[in-house]
């Protein structure tokens, strides 16, 4: 590590850098400059070396970065230099998906657990990229982290049921949670939780998708607006208004 306090949007931004390297590595690339690399990440190659000056890595002039050593020291910061034991909490086809993409044993996170509440699901084997897990119960959790030293947990129940699995996981030593149901977690102050909610950011999409059909940034409403209030509604709500 770098020692160094790092900005938040640096560090949202270094999983990305990673991801490319990793990919530029793979197809034999030895070095990378900071213009191919700000360019397959989608930012500027001023805000890549910034952020990169960070880790302490300034890259060689008319030569740029060396592929592995960088890729090496952003997984160092992010701390991917060894494996992380995660537990998913929801077995259900949010679940299952999660734990079959192949992309997480390569960014360094293994599903150790799955836990589930429905009778249904407990007790049935998934599997999980190259081997299989037995779903357990939930009162099986704390245990289930303890034996695997899982250190991140994942939420994929129905709303009424995340904030139990987060004190759950909690009591269980979980300090570090992403949540995909669609409920703001009350957890200490010491546990980092990171919200996924993807109707939240298709309605951002929409928001922008709206302005763009607007050369004059005007708004265009879809469903019909509420009728005006009648003079009687107004005088009765006034009415009620002033005797409250």
């Amino acid at each position: 590590m770098s020692g160094r306090a790092i900005p938040d949007a640096t560090v949202a931004r270094l999983p990305v850098y990673h991801r490319v390297l990793v990919s530029l590595a793979d197809s034999g690339s030895h070095t990378v400059s900071s213009e191919e690399l700000a360019t397959a990440c989608g930012i500027t190659s001023a805000k890549l070396r910034k952020d990169l000056s960070y880790l302490g890595s300034y890259g060689t002039r008319g030569v740029g970065y060396d592929v592995q050593f960088l890729t090496y020291q952003i997984a160092r910061e992010l701390g991917l230099t060894s494996p992380w034991g995660v537990v998913v909490v929801g077995v259900g086809n949010l679940g299952r998906a999660l734990v079959s993409y192949r992309g997480f044993a390569s960014r360094g996170f293994q599903v150790v657990g799955l836990i589930d509440s429905h009778p249904d699901v407990v007790g049935t084997v998934v599997s999980v990229v190259d081997r299989r897990i037995t779903v357990e119960s939930v009162d099986s959790l704390r245990a289930i982290v303890a034996d695997n030293d899982a250190r991140i947990g994942v939420i994929t129940t129905p709303a009424d049921a995340a904030q139990d699995i987060a004190d759950r996981l909690v009591a269980a030593g979980v300090r570090s949670i992403v949540n995909f149901a669609p409920l703001v977690l009350n957890v200490p102050e010491d546990v980092e939780v990171r919200k996924v909610d993807l109707a939240v950011e298709l309605q951002v999409l929409a928001f922008h998708e709206q302005r763009r059909r607007q050369p004059d940034g005007s708004v265009v409403t879809r469903l019909e607006p509420p009728a005006p209030p009648t003079d009687e509604t107004s005088t009765d709500q006034t009415s009620e208004a002033m005797n409250a």
